[in-house]
């Protein structure tokens, strides 16, 4: 059928009366380490059966939290308690890097794409009402909503909706509780490759359908969830797709009974990528062009019927990317690292991950951004050549088969937003040529990961600025994986076959045949330990 296919509560903030924040309390199974210090009888807790507080040397009971009734889900209890409601907030769509003069604006409950210039939107949020709030208010609301199942906040995207879509009911939010991604501490790929102890991989790929793609297209469904329930016209949700927008767009609206519509480049994607959206019940098309004339042609369709556009044209989807950079450094105890590289395709990401690092530096979350790395493919790279001529004029490319599927893209929609984002990041964009990036991809395969081509595109820009001087081995770096590897098992098989042409495959790692017998078995196995430990 794929085949035919491709030929055809322990702490809520509540945002809706905000106060000044109390010191959070530190929870540890079911003992409760207090700030402040009172006084009570060990023994009467002892013998209640209650939780425990340590309370310096004294030790005082603590209520159990009950839980929510029988009949009452999540969502539900939620409501209940009115712990989903930051309409303190608010936030529009405006012209992308607008002049201050513009007032041209437009409410997120509206269906429009762009600018009456032609140009982008972008989601601007009122900074002034956030500020009334100090960062240490906002790293503390945010840590204090993570690991919970409190709808919606069990969501890394959703644990900062006031960031993301404050006027949004949660009952109206569709969430898979997607986000919360491994920051993987790259030990040994770091130190035997690169002589670095501080590289890390951020796993946005560990997600709900495999990609970095769920942290938007959650704030997206819920938004179409929102307006299909003010009756806006709007039938089904449609995307051009290399693979991994079409598989977050349709378990989205799968979720929420929304139709989905999906245009696919015939031949262009692996297997495990479009099954996704036809498991889901997408409506699929399998057209004969690439990306960029799947775009094209999804655009006009939208423009034509009640079909709301889900591509990162679409300004909404960046506003829950952008939750990754901000999870970032979450995980790193709000510490800026020094370098993030991200893939690059059609640049929203890039641009997205500016805007998370860029309104936690705004908010006083932290006092500074780190340089960000755009890494593309040597056969879909306009924005590497952009980069090379010093930012002169852009110019798109006919995008060349790559490995690195989902960003085999020549046109890209997001450009300016990505030459914003690295100009004001002092940023750096590199390349990968196919060898290179199937190379990386195994190396870090055999240290213990399991990444995607497009992870290989960025390991290689590390492995190239490290090699260059311009990333030193003591710089804190994060290399952002994109998707998980079993998306693209094929690409892995015919690397470690040695059955890609023109290509060496160094570090293929294919099995080795032997005799069904004893003799045959220790032969082999002693020539191997024998290489792994050469003074036995």
């Amino acid at each position: 059928m794929a085949s035919a296919f491709l030929n055809s509560h322990s702490l809520i903030l509540r945002s809706d009366s905000l106060k000044t924040p109390q010191q959070p309390k530190l929870h540890f199974s079911s003992f409760t380490i207090k700030a402040s210090s009172s006084s009570s009888s060990a023994s009467s807790a002892s013998n209640s059966g209650a939780n425990v507080s340590l309370t310096g040397n004294n030790i005082e009971p603590v209520p159990s939290k009950h839980r929510r009734p029988a009949d009452e889900n999540i969502r539900d209890e939620a409501r209940r308690h009115n712990t989903t409601h930051s309409h303190r907030f608010s936030a529009k769509y405006v012209p992308f890097n607008a002049d201050p003069s513009s007032d041209e604006s437009y409410s997120l409950d509206e269906i429009i794409y762009r600018s009456q210039s032609g140009g982008l939107l972008d989601v601007q949020h009122d900074m002034n009402t956030l500020k009334n709030y100090d960062g240490k208010y906002w790293r503390n609301l945010f840590d204090s909503r993570v690991g919970k199942t409190t709808w919606p906040y069990g969501s890394g995207v959703w644990s900062k909706k006031e960031w993301v879509l404050p006027e949004i009911d949660g009952d109206d939010i569709v969430s898979a509780f997607e986000g919360n991604s491994n920051l993987f501490w790259a030990e040994r790929f770091g130190k035997q490759f690169l002589g670095m102890s501080d590289l890390w991989v951020k796993h946005c790929g560990n997600s709900h359908t495999g990609s970095f793609k769920d942290l938007g297209m959650t704030v997206l469904v819920s938004q179409v969830n929102r307006l299909r329930k003010m009756h806006k016209p709007v039938v089904g949700v449609g995307c051009a797709s290399t693979g991994d927008t079409s598989a977050a767009l349709s378990a989205y609206c799968a979720a929420a009974g929304i139709p989905s519509i999906v245009f696919l480049p015939a031949n262009r994607i692996s297997l495990a990528q479009l099954v996704q959206p036809i498991a889901n019940g997408a409506f699929v098309l399998s057209i004969d062009t690439d990306f960029d004339g799947c775009m094209q042609l999804i655009r006009e369709v939208t423009a034509e019927l009640p079909i709301y556009l889900a591509n990162s044209l679409n300004s909404l989807r960046l506003e829950g990317q952008k939750t990754a950079a901000i999870e970032i450094l979450q995980q790193f105890d709000w510490q800026v690292p020094d370098w993030v590289i991200v893939p690059g395709g059609n640049l929203g990401n890039i641009y997205a991950f500016y805007k998370g690092f860029h309104m936690c530096k705004e908010l006083g979350l932290v006092d500074r951004i780190p340089r960000l790395v755009c890494a593309q493919a040597a056969n879909a790279n306009p924005l590497y050549l952009n980069y090379k001529s010093g930012w002169g004029e852009f110019k798109a490319v006919k995008a060349n088969t790559t490995f690195a599927s989902a960003i085999q893209i020549g046109d890209p929609v997001s450009i300016d937003r990505a030459v914003y984002a690295l100009k004001n990041s002092n940023g750096i964009v590199e390349e990968a040529t196919e060898e290179e990036l199937m190379d990386a991809m195994a190396q870090a395969d055999s240290t213990g990961m399991f990444i995607c081509p497009h992870t290989g595109v960025a390991l290689t820009a590390l492995i190239k600025l490290v090699k260059s001087g311009v990333i030193a081995p003591t710089d804190r770096t994060v290399v952002v994986s994109t998707a998980h590897g079993l998306k693209f098992t094929q690409a892995k098989i015919d690397y470690h076959s040695n059955e890609i042409k023109d290509m060496t495959c160094r570090f293929a790692n294919p099995p080795v045949q032997v005799n069904a017998d004893f003799g045959s078995v220790m032969d082999v196995l002693k020539k191997y330990l024998l290489s792994k430990n050469p003074k036995c």
